[in-house]
């Protein structure tokens, strides 16, 4: 069960971008849809500025996004050199479905105490072969693999309805 959702975003549809019956989808669809997802996009920009696009896995938890990256791969690379990110999931179809696109900073999550709750959010979605361990600020597994956790709270959160009526609505936090 997703934590409830305590921010109220300013909520506007977009007409250029959307038909004439559309209507601004409201930001607990988009929550909705986060929390369901099995796996995400993650852009982030490499040190000389090239982009990095990848899919993992990740959950919505306590109003922000959350995933988990070695801490030597590319993206945890990346967000040492700039944390701004872009996340996106949604249905891969042109005519029906909604697409959500999350753009934020991705913090690093180090406090004990919420690792475990993420780590058992994690393996609740995914399954055992998910389970996580918590050593010094990171998710381990029994083969000694470590993990650095990220949140991104949405900064400002887009919403793609597709079919009819097709729709943009985006979603700004203070």
């Amino acid at each position: 069960m997703p934590a409830k959702d305590t921010a109220t975003p300013d909520t506007t549809l977009d007409p250029h971008y959307s038909g004439e019956d559309a209507t601004a989808r409201p930001w607990a669809e988009a929550v909705a849809l986060l929390d369901r997802a099995e796996l995400y996009w993650l852009s982030t920009v490499r040190p000389d500025g090239r982009p990095h696009v990848t899919p993992l896995i990740g959950l919505w938890s306590e109003g922000a996004l959350h995933f988990c990256t070695g801490p030597s791969e590319r993206k945890a690379r990346n967000l040492a050199s700039n944390p701004e990110v872009v996340l996106t999931t949604g249905a891969n179809t042109l005519n029906e479905g909604f697409d959500v696109v999350v753009e934020g900073r991705a913090a690093r999550v180090a406090d004990e105490q919420r690792l475990i709750v993420l780590a058992e959010a994690w393996e609740a979605k995914y399954g055992a072969d998910w389970h996580f361990g918590v050593t010094d600020g990171m998710f381990s597994n029994g083969a000694g693999g470590r993990a650095e956790v990220f949140a991104v709270a949405p900064r400002t959160a887009f919403g793609f309805a597709k079919g009819d009526p097709y729709g943009q609505t985006r979603w700004r936090f203070a």
